[in-house]
């Protein structure tokens, strides 16, 4: 990894994991950094590209890229602040990104800046939120009781059962703790 060393100087930060490479830069360097690993250092098969809710105050982007001939894999990270989450949109660099830009823009509202196609891709029309942020409230336990018995004892059969009580991140008013 000394060629990420020259290039990036002090911009770059690489450290070691289980017997993984991982390389962290500043969101401005993210797509020198993609061209890079690609073109340079061989890492030429794009895996997938994640969100990772950071709070309080970032999301990390997380890129996993693989060298056929050597067989070493990186996984290449960034963060974008919570409050102006834009990144540029890696697409241009390696095309199967495409996909995993538009899950990660709509599970954790990352912004892909110069993405062909930023449009929702799994959640229904009209979904609010992003789900994999940590403060998104899944409300569906609330609003629909779970259809078999959560702990032992609830079916009616056996033992008495806990004090039923909210999901965790579910305000007291949403609902009886006996949904």
């Amino acid at each position: 990894m000394n060629g990420l060393a020259e290039r990036f100087g002090e911009r770059v930060r690489i450290s070691e994991s289980y017997g993984d490479t991982t390389v962290d830069v500043a969101p401005a360097d993210w797509i020198e950094l993609l061209t890079y690993v690609r073109d340079d250092l061989g890492y030429a098969f794009f895996d997938w590209l994640t969100g990772v809710d950071e709070p309080p105050g970032s999301f990390a982007v997380v890129a996993h890229v693989y060298n056929l001939s050597s067989g070493r894999r990186l996984l290449l990270r960034t963060e974008v602040p919570r409050d102006a989450p834009h990144l540029p949109t890696a697409v241009g660099v390696y095309r199967g990104a495409d996909w995993h830009e538009r899950e990660t823009y709509e599970m954790f509202g990352v912004i892909f800046d110069g993405h062909p196609n930023l449009v929702p891709l799994l959640l229904p029309d009209g979904f609010e939120g992003h789900p994999l942020r940590k403060d998104f409230i899944l409300a569906a336990r609330v609003a629909k009781p779970w259809p078999g018995a959560k702990e032992p004892g609830e079916s009616g059969h056996g033992a008495p059962s806990r004090r039923k009580t909210l999901p965790p991140g579910v305000p007291a008013d949403w609902g009886p703790p006996d949904a």
